[in-house]
């Protein structure tokens, strides 16, 4: 079972084999991964059978031209309940899809670094490419001349990663005093400012969505293109998702704001992400993993490991397509099957809504299927199982409770897309 898993994941070997067997022996109830398999080997399955696929027969291609379809067709009734007229056209769709996305019921209230601090940051290194390209001699013109969120975006457009690295050292003269709650912040970034800034973002990430963590801002990068195929269902849910990534890191700051090092912590979370937050069996967990499990128990157990910084509130997770049903109850196919997938040819074919969508959208060919979001919610899923064991979910929180796992032990992980 552990192979299949492998497979879908294209884990290493043998740190996954080794990894799964500590956590089947800490758990104490080995046949987690078959359950996990099993469950979503028949999720597959129901997917196809609502499809009018026979699970029995049907090749892996034929499992992706069918969810390509639905991913079409839910494109283009999800585009007409926005207001949207025209499913590509993006100068139509990106302010109705950021309407949407503000209507949604969520939690907008996130910890944040203050604006005044984000400028004293950059009064020390003023990002001179940007302020030549916009035609100020000083940081103050530009705070003054700007929509601060919106230019402090584009900083990772125009400043390249030497500057951006040495600006993310700033941050550790942060104090928790320098952040204060905010709701996030949705905003489309102004088209003939930015678009050719942006070009190399949206050709590398293949969409147009991006976030600052510090600030609690979600941005639409401006495309240069006038139509883009699939816009609304690949733009839309990743705004939907980065409200969730907003608050994940929050949550993550508000845990560690009443402890040393707080600076230390921001800048590690900044350049390395919280990969390895805390270890579960000897594994390292990332902050997502442990966010998403405690945020899904209705009872609020476990108060004590988390209050008085960090409230249930803080930890409450959706997934975009449970967002999405909001807008569309007919979205409910996609619901919960963020890290579904049955390896055919060689690598997974998924029911993960994101991939499906940015698939669709980039014409994806059955050979080159994107399937990154899908095995990040597999990863997911696997710790999360785990820790439903009593003696791990133990071992996790008291490593909150005693922040056992320092700023400094955490290691720069692979990129995000």
């Amino acid at each position: 079972m552990a192979k299949i898993l492998r497979d879908l994941l294209d884990a290493e070997e043998p740190l996954f084999s080794q990894a799964l067997k500590q956590l089947e022996q800490a758990s104490g109830r080995p046949g987690a991964d078959a359950r996990l398999i099993g469950e979503m080997t028949e999720k597959a399955h129901v997917a196809m059978r609502e499809m009018n696929l026979d699970p029995a027969v049907t090749t892996g291609r034929e499992f992706y031209q069918a969810l390509l379809a639905r991913i079409h067709d839910d494109n283009e009734r999800v585009t007409k309940l926005i207001g949207g007229t025209d499913s590509s056209d993006v100068r139509q769709l990106v302010p109705l899809m950021i309407d949407a996305a503000n209507k949604v019921d969520f939690n907008r209230k996130v910890f944040v670094m203050k604006h005044e601090k984000a400028k004293e940051l950059l009064r020390q290194m003023p990002p001179q490419k940007l302020m030549e390209r916009l035609g100020y001699k000083t940081a103050d013109e530009l705070f003054a001349g700007e929509d601060f969120d919106e230019m402090y975006t584009a900083l990772r457009f125009s400043e390249g990663p030497e500057w951006l690295n040495a600006y993310n050292e700033l941050f550790k003269t942060v104090t928790a005093d320098d952040y204060e709650e905010r709701d996030i912040r949705i905003l489309a970034m102004d088209h003939d400012k930015y678009v050719d800034l942006a070009e190399h973002f949206t050709q590398k990430k293949l969409h147009n969505v991006t976030h600052t963590k510090e600030l609690g801002v979600i941005v639409v990068v401006p495309l240069r293109d006038e139509h883009s195929k699939g816009l609304t269902l690949k733009t839309l849910p990743l705004l939907l998702h980065y409200l969730n990534e907003v608050k994940l890191y929050s949550s993550f700051f508000k845990l560690k704001a009443h402890q040393p090092n707080f600076g230390e912590t921001v800048v590690t979370t900044l350049i390395a992400d919280v990969g390895n937050a805390s270890q579960m069996a000897g594994v390292y967990v990332h902050w997502r993993v442990i966010q998403r499990y405690f945020g899904k128990l209705k009872d609020e157990s476990h108060k004590e490991a988390f209050e008085p910084h960090v409230h249930p509130e803080d930890l409450h997770w959706r997934r975009a397509e449970d967002l999405l049903y909001q807008i569309d109850p007919k979205m409910d196919f996609w619901k919960d099957n963020d890290y579904v997938g049955l390896t055919f040819d060689g690598a997974p074919v998924t029911t993960n809504f994101v991939d499906m969508s940015l698939s669709y959208a980039n014409n994806m060919k059955y050979e080159d299927r994107y399937v990154y979001h899908f095995r990040e919610s597999l990863w997911n899923e696997i710790f999360i199982r785990y820790m439903s064991y009593p003696n791990l979910e133990h071992q996790i929180l008291q490593q909150l409770d005693n922040d056992m796992v320092a700023p400094e032990t955490l290691t720069v992980s692979s990129e995000k897309k």
